[in-house]
């Protein structure tokens, strides 16, 4: 007993747990299937889908989310309070999906800053809102006389836009004796009625007979539409119309021009006189192709008043009657074949971009999501996208038609700013449609460059009569920190140590060469007081024009100032040492040579 329970308990527990994988393993790849029954008031309940993605509803509020379809029509609405999915209109089922047995709607959510996207499937069910109708209500038939028992006249059948048990299901006639319903299923399953003569007529007995014919759907309860059908007797007509062909099959592009003659049926009548006279007439036709094709009842030709559209209709199947004066017929089946041209170009929405990155990004960093469709079929709709140009991003198929824009290499802000990256979409049609969008990013600077001096070593000859504050070098950088390093201090000319060759000369009113070798250094401490030569030298740093040296006194020959590449000592214009000047005076202290010819 307890092993039974447990056997019954355990298949319960493996089919819970069955639907539970399959749930979660549908939510693991994005995707959501719900159901809901059509006609619903706006705002009705769909699904929970921050519960069935695992969303966090602050998560959902915060960053804000957006559901979006293909075809751009708002059909449901995400609640970011609840994470519930709900319809954003009344759904009428015959209206979204006609003639198709399953409606599904496809919208996808997508959750902003997380560049996901999650696809959602919603089937419409069927409600049984729709009676079967008769395109006439009253239907005219006309009958000779001599018209055998079991022949049998097509009548038109009823439409009912609901599927399923929804739909017709049967009919029925009644009202008089000499006939009977004889119901046909047709290739594409349809029920075709038929009127079938059982009592041999006679036009003196009676001139007219009427009919009641009734459709039926299988809802519950059931809905019955309903046609008066009215036979008219005739004297003998011998011969009917007929038609040359059984079935007059047509296939024409999409881009026909309206107003041109697709076809022309013939039927001939081997009677004189009225009797011979043959109209042309629809049978049978869809509401939709009722507004596209006409039907000449005098010259049999069917012309197209409306655009066709491959993607609203590929085929179009009409049936045709030809009657003559004496009110015998026959009928003829039309089938139209659309053919697809590449008349769509690809379509390309950008459902989620940034409009900066950081140029330290790490490679594969999403900046974009998009989203490509052609309406087009066939190789016509087959779309292949790329990026123009040589740009440090690359394309990465994600869910569907979705395409995810990621960097394919470093950025530097230094050599590119900003990008204008091309996203170009082409179909496979012969000539290609194509069609492009543009995505504006600017890259972000981050601090991954050191200063660099523009040359290694800077020269420059001056004359002893330079004015004071004369620009004697100039190389200036913004934003940079520029000072002398602690070992490169300036000296005179006649104090050059002994690893520095060579001498300067020492002709008054002769130019001299000023050679420095800078070192600059962005940690070290900024001496205020530091000038070349020391406080009352001749050159000077200048700290508002960055790396400048400018002439603090008037040079004077005999007290040259040199920079060479290592440390220097000062001397006086003998080239003898001077220690303690240069100990006491705390820095190196430079005569004016006019100053000691008016000592003597």
């Amino acid at each position: 007993m307890w092993a039974a329970r447990g056997g019954r308990w355990g298949r319960r527990q493996r089919a819970l747990l069955c639907c539970v994988l399959v749930a979660a393993w549908e939510a693991a790849w994005g995707q959501l299937r719900y159901s809901v029954p059509e006609e619903l008031p706006k705002g009705s309940f769909v699904g929970d889908v921050a519960k069935d993605l695992a969303l966090q509803l602050a998560a959902l509020r915060d960053r804000g989310a957006r559901v979006v379809s293909a075809d751009r029509t708002r059909y449901f609405a995400l609640h970011a309070n609840s994470g519930h999915l709900v319809t954003a209109e009344r759904l009428d089922r015959e209206q979204l999906c006609e003639g198709m047995q399953r409606c599904v709607l496809r919208c996808e959510v997508i959750v902003e800053g997380e560049m996901k996207v999650y696809e959602i499937e919603v089937e419409i069910t069927d409600i049984n809102d729709n009676t079967p109708s008769f395109s006439e209500v009253q239907i005219e038939e006309t009958l000779i006389e001599t018209t055998g028992p079991g022949t049998r006249f097509p009548l038109s059948k009823a439409h009912d836009p609901d599927v399923g048990v929804n739909s017709l299901q049967s009919y029925e006639l009644s009202g008089d004796e000499h006939f009977s319903l004889s119901v046909q299923a047709g290739a594409d399953g349809e029920k075709r009625p038929e009127l079938v003569l059982a009592k041999a007529l006679d036009r003196e007995e009676a001139a007219f007979h009427e009919l009641v014919l009734r459709a039926s759907d299988g809802g519950e309860p059931a809905r019955t539409g309903t046609a008066l059908i009215r036979v008219s007797v005739l004297d003998a007509n011998d011969n009917a119309p007929v038609f040359s062909q059984e079935v007059y099959a047509v296939r024409v592009p999409e881009d026909v021009p309206v107003g041109s003659t697709l076809l022309t049926l013939t039927a001939t009548d081997a009677d004189e006189g009225m009797n011979a006279n043959v109209k042309y007439s629809f049978k049978e036709i869809s509401p939709k192709a009722s507004k596209i094709f006409h039907l000449d009842p005098e010259t049999g030709s069917i012309r197209l008043v409306r655009s066709l559209d491959f993607e609203e209709g590929d085929s179009y199947e009409l049936q045709v009657q030809a009657r003559d004066g004496g009110g015998l017929s026959d009928t003829a089946v039309v089938s139209i074949s659309v053919i697809d041209v590449n008349d769509n170009a690809p379509e390309i929405s950008m459902r989620s971009a940034l409009s900066e990155i950081s140029e330290d990004a790490p490679l594969g960093t999403v900046v974009a999501l998009l989203h490509v469709q052609d309406r087009d079929s066939g190789a016509n709709g087959e779309v292949r996208c790329s990026l123009v140009g040589d740009v440090p991003f690359r394309l990465r198929s994600s869910v569907g038609s979705y395409y995810s824009v990621v960097t394919a290499r470093e950025l530097d802000r230094e050599e590119v700013s900003e990008y204008n990256v091309t996203v170009r979409a082409a179909d496979g049609g012969s000539p290609s449609l194509w069609s492009s969008a543009v995505l504006a990013l600017r890259v972000l600077d981050v601090n991954d460059n050191a200063p660099v001096f523009a040359e290694a070593r800077y020269s420059a000859r001056l004359a002893e009569n330079n004015a004071e504050g004369a620009l004697v070098l100039t190389q200036a950088q913004p934003n940079t920190d520029w000072r002398f390093s602690q070992t490169q201090r300036p000296g005179t000319s006649g104090s050059q140590n002994g690893e520095e060759g060579g001498a300067w000369p020492n002709n008054q009113f002769d130019t001299e060469m000023l050679q420095a070798m800078i070192l600059a250094s962005a940690n070290e401490a900024a001496d205020g007081n530091s000038t070349l030569g020391g406080g009352t030298g001749t050159m000077g740093l200048s700290a508002r024009y960055g790396p400048q040296f400018t002439l603090q006194h008037v040079p004077d020959y005999r007290q040259n100032v040199y920079i060479p590449g290592s440390t220097a000592t000062l001397t006086n214009a003998a080239g003898k040492r001077d220690a303690k000047g240069a100990g006491s005076s705390g820095g190196n202290k430079k005569k004016s040579g006019k100053k000691e010819k008016e000592k003597k």
